[in-house]
């Protein structure tokens, strides 16, 4: 037998406990970051997806676009504005988020999964009302003088999440792909950020983990070390000694939110990683961070 079967068939027998033990378990997948535009990186995540379906496993997958939305709103002669880390959604940015989101995106994602042989479906937050939403507040002054400008117009927040298309989807050997788009009491759309959306939805699904691919390595320490595990008392820790900071603050509070309402592990993974999916989810090692409860 070559090394090469050998380091095969090593990864394969690596990999059947976590396939048995996850087996008929939820995960909800946050596809975005690098992932998402590099051609070779997108065909690994669909067939990371399909195999995680075959196996058993109910992937979901949520997904952003904000590097799409940004092109198409320069093509319309538009510029982009955030406050806060949040874009700034007036009625025509929300025309072009629909657009792109539920349209381009969603069916992109699709199409590469049922190439590598899966069964997707592609769902906006609005069919049939499934994701809940309502205007986004912003906590605490930005300093700006201007009040009207922390109105983020159609930029939303999660409500509530029905979780009955998705659930009949999964059952029926399909993988739903869901854009995050909300809807709200009049039938006004949201454009929501799509951590949260994942969030919400791995904590409705009562989902087995939650995984949220980045353009980082994962959480580092005070070292710049990777931190392969940590519970969700050490990750408040290093937040409240001002370890983790910055952008990667609100898909800490995700992971975090998503835990303590029953979820059994969120991932933070290096997206850029090809086949990272698997790597995170069938090996020991891992390419990011693991978020638990308690005890790791």
């Amino acid at each position: 037998m070559s090394p090469s079967s050998e380091g095969v068939a090593f990864v394969l027998s690596e990999a059947l406990p976590y396939i048995q033990r996850f087996s008929g378990k939820t995960v909800v997948i946050k596809y975005g970051g690098n992932a998402m535009v590099d051609g070779a990186l997108k065909s690994c995540f669909a067939r990371d997806v399909v195999l995680m379906k075959a196996v058993g496993m109910n992937p979901v997958i949520v997904h952003g676009g904000g590097p799409q939305i940004a092109a198409q709103l320069e093509r319309h002669g538009k510029e982009s504005r955030f406050i806060e880390g949040m874009r700034v959604t007036d009625q025509e940015t929300m025309n072009v988020v629909e657009m792109v989101l539920g349209g381009v995106v969603n069916q992109e994602i699709v199409t590469l999964i049922n190439q590598h042989g899966g069964r997707a479906v592609g769902l906006s937050g609005k069919d049939g009302r499934m994701i809940r939403g309502r205007k986004l507040v912003l906590g605490g002054s930005i300093g700006a003088d201007d009040p009207a400008l922390l109105d983020l117009g159609h930029a939303g927040d999660v409500v509530s999440i029905d979780t009955e298309v998705v659930e009949l989807l999964d059952s029926a050997r399909f993988i739903p792909v869901v854009a995050p788009i909300g809807v709200g009491e009049n039938g006004e759309a949201y454009n929501i950020n799509a951590d949260v959306v994942a969030g919400r939805l791995a904590e409705t699904l009562k989902a087995e983990k939650l995984i949220l691919l980045t353009n980082t390595v994962g959480l580092l320490d005070a070292a710049g070390e990777l931190i392969n595990s940590a519970t969700a008392e050490e990750i408040d820790r290093l937040i409240a000694e001002g370890v983790i900071h910055g952008g990667m603050l609100p898909k800490v509070r995700c992971g975090l939110d998503a835990v303590a309402a029953g979820v059994r592990g969120a991932h933070i993974i290096d997206g850029r990683v090809p086949h990272a999916l698997l790597l995170e989810i069938f090996t020991d090692q891992g390419v990011g961070t693991l978020i638990s409860p308690g005890e790791v």
